[in-house]
């Protein structure tokens, strides 16, 4: 594997982020002539920081349910137990909570009483993942910002169960067991405000259908998608980060014109069948193509716009690739011409 490194240039990584419809700082503090309000007990095993009076941290405990909850948390630390069942009792005085953390338990949905998620009002991130899940559970607190539900043995998803989340801007199902059956037209339905959407490690073999339509990062990888169906993208204009990774897309799946549209900055194609660089937009600036079949590489042909070796025209005019990946290919360096005259900005090419 070659890398081409350009020192004057530093190379931007994309990290998976997604940001909130209103930014808050996550530890909130509350005025001090409120917490007179409270009182400061501590539920046995779990440990109440001093320094941090509204915080909970009850993880890596053994606990085998939830100990009763006082009124001053907001936020609420349950990882690592071996807690099977979500119950309205712990929680008669948790008003005020935002923050709960139910990862690498064992609860099932059976094990969730009804209604009990939804009736806490203030929830903003609830983390569910690592347990025995079948299915979505519901109903939800509208107040939802965060939802992680990856790693459980999720294949259903109820109808309408997002329906009056709103204020949700992440939702993650990846690795879990989700057919293209359990996403109809109507699933993502009230996720208006949906900024991240990762269903990764599915098995799915269609792209899903009717994705929210602010949604800004789409993540696919380790599914079975074939084809990408055309102007797929027209439904999601704000799609920024799209993840397609370990997929078994091939040429003849790819419309001319699939990607290429102009909100599309980081595009990931790595681990399929590809044969050929498919036409993408001269907006984008990462491409990640390594691992398909891929045999050499024409600049004049993938080139989103015609420039000539002695076009001195703005850099504002110019595509703005900045990172190509192609190793696990079968081509062979060095870097054809063409391709830095025509992406000019390029600040490191893997081969």
């Amino acid at each position: 594997m070659t890398v081409k490194v350009y020192p004057s240039l530093l190379i931007l990584f994309l990290t998976n982020t997604v940001w909130t419809r209103n930014l808050r700082q996550v530890y909130d503090v509350m005025d001090p002539e409120d917490w007179s309000l409270f009182t400061f007990e501590c539920p046995q095993k779990c440990f109440c920081p001093p320094s941090f009076p509204n915080a909970l941290y009850c993880d890596n405990k053994g606990l085998k349910e939830i100990p009763a909850i006082p009124a001053r948390i907001w936020y609420l630390y349950l990882q690592n137990n071996l807690i099977e069942t979500i119950s309205e009792k712990p929680f008669v005085n948790a008003t005020h909570l935002k923050w709960i953390n139910l990862n690498k338990n064992k609860i099932t949905n059976k094990g969730i009483e009804e209604g009990v998620l939804s009736k806490l009002k203030r929830l903003l991130y609830l983390f569910l993942e690592d347990n025995e899940l079948e299915e979505v559970p519901a109903p939800l607190p509208t107040s939802l910002e965060q939802l992680r539900l990856a790693r459980n043995k999720i294949s259903r998803i109820p109808e309408g169960v997002f329906s009056n989340l709103e204020n949700l801007t992440m939702l993650d199902l990846h690795h879990n067991k989700l057919l293209d059956s359990a996403l109809q037209s109507d699933t993502f339905q009230g996720l208006n405000n949906l900024m991240q959407l990762n269903i990764a490690k599915n098995s799915l073999k269609k792209m899903p259908l009717s994705i929210p339509a602010n949604t800004m990062q789409l993540f696919l990888d380790n599914n079975s998608i074939e084809v990408i169906p055309e102007n797929y993208f027209n439904a999601i204009p704000k799609v920024t980060f799209l993840r397609l990774n370990y997929n078994k897309l091939s040429d003849d799946g790819i419309p001319p014109n699939g990607f290429n549209v102009s909100s599309i900055l980081d595009l990931q194609l790595s681990h399929n069948q590809l044969t050929k660089i498919p036409p993408f937009n001269a907006h984008l600036e990462h491409l990640h193509l390594d691992h398909n079949r891929i045999k050499s590489v024409n600049g004049t042909l993938i080139c989103p716009t015609s420039i000539a070796i002695e076009d001195h025209s703005s850099y504002s005019n110019m595509p703005r690739l900045r990172y190509l990946r192609l190793d696990g290919n079968e081509i062979q360096p060095p870097i054809p011409l063409d391709v830095m005259i025509c992406f000019r900005l390029l600040q490191a090419v893997v081969i």
